[in-house]
């Protein structure tokens, strides 16, 4: 089942686009006899690139699990959460602040996905539905949250979350020290999600679409606006809105949906003069004082990204004592690793690592999910608590924010894309021209 999506907020991907809002057309830079040079090399063929559709309509039950919500609310949001997972926990305050601008409208439902690297996330679920057996849904979801804000999920934690929420503390004992008793429910729900292909975490469906990551608040927002409108137009031709999420899903699909990846470019036009706000802190390389310096605009998961990286070192090997390059995130939505993986990226910097991490994350693009970003932190010697607290604070998700929000301000919608001194260059094909052309202007010559 597929229905247009209007999501405003989606950017483009040199080697992927987003939809178009509705009533608008995309923004694709004009022809020009330079364009060859500036496109990047493989661009000829990325239209065979395989996505997931992000308009399909997955079938997932509720099938008995903890929901919180109005029973009539006309979009239900499946939540599925590993609480050890530092990106689960990064999203919460954003899930929270949706739940309070979409009073009464939406209502979240909670499936299990404790993944093999996270020793705790078992107890914790078996901690949820202890909770669920022993005091119902509500009390299920104030265990929940309280656990996704829990600075330590070890035993002793357990056990007071429990009793502040006034569990049975023998039966909590037993559930801890044998899971088993829960296990079912979350085989069950990881059978379900397994199939549905939403092995990371968090993944939502919001009324069957899936939302993969911990996004920005405006594109679920912006997929909750789609479904309202969707829902509204079912209970204005006669469906009741308590049975609004069974219609959506009942022919929603079974298995994960591919379609191939368009291909766009970035809005603003090559040669564009921008001025891109920098911060004392952003990732850099190269001198304090350039004669030119790069603003990179990327995505961790856009193989073009990848490609470019060979390119940057070059131009940095070239201009060592000349040249600054500025890093800048750019996470497309339909990228569902981008998000988190640009998390894990400032996490990293805020001990000093960001390049290592940025390295180590093109370097395995294929194989981004959030225990990847734990083991990639671990080979570059983080320290691992320092680093989960850092990829779950509101602060570093604010970071990445306001880098969308200066990319969308100047005109940029696709990855790779620079700021040479000001000038726009689309794709990394170009980016060695702009900055020899930039440093002979420097010296007197003629850009």
């Amino acid at each position: 089942m597929k229905r247009a999506t209007i999501i405003g907020f989606l950017l483009a991907c040199c080697a992927c686009s987003a939809p178009a809002a509705k009533g608008t057309t995309p923004s694709v830079a004009p022809a020009a006899p330079a364009a060859p040079a500036l496109a990047p090399p493989a661009l000829a063929a990325p239209a065979t690139r395989r996505m997931e559709d992000p308009k399909a309509v997955y079938r997932v039950a509720v099938d008995g699990s903890p929901v919180r919500g109005p029973a009539d609310a006309l979009v239900t949001i499946v939540e599925a959460v590993d609480f050890e997972c530092p990106f689960c926990r990064s999203l919460a305050p954003t899930l929270k602040q949706l739940e309070e601008a979409n009073r009464g409208k939406v209502r979240f439902v909670l499936k299990h996905n404790p993944t093999s690297g996270h020793r705790r996330a078992v107890p914790a679920a078996a901690l949820v539905e202890e909770a669920r057996e022993e005091r119902g849904d509500a009390k299920a979801w104030a265990v929940a949250d309280r656990l996704l804000a829990a600075e330590s999920l070890d035993r002793p934690s357990l056990e007071r979350i429990a009793a502040a929420e006034g569990l049975d503390a023998a039966k909590v004992k037993l559930a801890l020290d044998r899971p088993a008793h829960h296990i079912d429910r979350m085989r069950r729900d990881q059978n379900l999600l397994n199939a549905l292909g939403a092995k990371a975490t968090p993944t939502l469906f919001v009324n069957g679409r899936k939302i993969t990551g911990a996004q920005p608040q405006a594109v679920i927002q912006a997929v909750i606006d789609e479904e309202l409108a969707h829902a509204r137009a079912l209970v204005k031709a006669g469906t009741a809105p308590s049975q609004v999420y069974a219609q959506v899903v009942q022919r929603g699909a079974s298995a994960p949906v591919m379609v191939d990846a368009p291909v766009v470019v970035s809005a603003a036009a090559p040669g564009t003069k921008v001025v891109v706000p920098l911060r004392s802190d952003d990732p850099a390389l190269g001198p304090r004082s350039p004669v030119v310096t790069v603003v990179e605009f990327s995505d961790f998961q856009c193989p073009f990204c990848s490609r470019a990286v060979g390119t940057l070192k070059d131009v940095e090997q070239a201009h060592p004592a000349e040249v600054r390059i500025v890093f800048k995130h750019l996470p497309l939505p339909f990228h569902p690793n981008a998000v988190p993986a640009a998390l894990a990226a400032e996490a990293a910097r805020e001990q000093g690592k960001f390049w290592e991490m940025h390295d180590k994350l093109f370097a395995n693009g294929q194989s981004l999910s959030g225990p990847a970003y734990e083991a990639l932190a671990k080979e570059i010697g983080l320290d691992m608590g320092r680093f989960q607290a850092a990829v779950a604070a509101p602060s570093t998700r604010k970071r990445v924010e306001e880098d969308l929000a200066i990319a969308s301000a100047v005109g940029v919608t696709g990855t790779p894309t620079f700021v040479v001194n000001g000038e726009v260059v689309v794709g990394a094909g170009g980016l060695p021209d702009a900055v020899a052309r930039h440093l002979k202007a420097a010296k007197g010559g003629t850009p």
